[in-house]
């Protein structure tokens, strides 16, 4: 096990499997990026922080798709929308 950065651990699969208690006590304090053959393969983290990362990326992607809706309502006219009453009488006048 390999401390590259303060928040960062490197650990070999080998490594993984003979001392997990250990990692896994690692991965409640930064990030650990777990090799095979010297390349990076997956990350372990603790829960806490992925969901905090999950929250982040839900935000943005919140954010990404509010600047679209606007930028779409600008270039659109009244005719392309349909007023919900109109589309709740037409729903309920179609035959199932």
């Amino acid at each position: 096990m390999i401390t590259v950065k303060e928040d960062t651990t490197l650990v070999g699969i080998s490594e993984l499997r003979t001392n997990i208690d250990k990692i896994l006590e690692e991965s409640k304090k930064h990030k650990v990026l777990i090799e095979r053959r010297n390349k990076p393969v997956a990350v372990l983290l603790a829960v806490e922080r992925y969901n905090e990362i999950e929250e982040i990326l839900d935000l943005l992607e919140d954010t990404a798709l509010g600047f679209l809706a606007k930028e779409r309502e600008s270039k659109s006219k009244p005719s392309d929308y349909l007023d919900i009453h109109v589309a709740e009488k037409k729903i309920k006048g179609k035959p199932r």
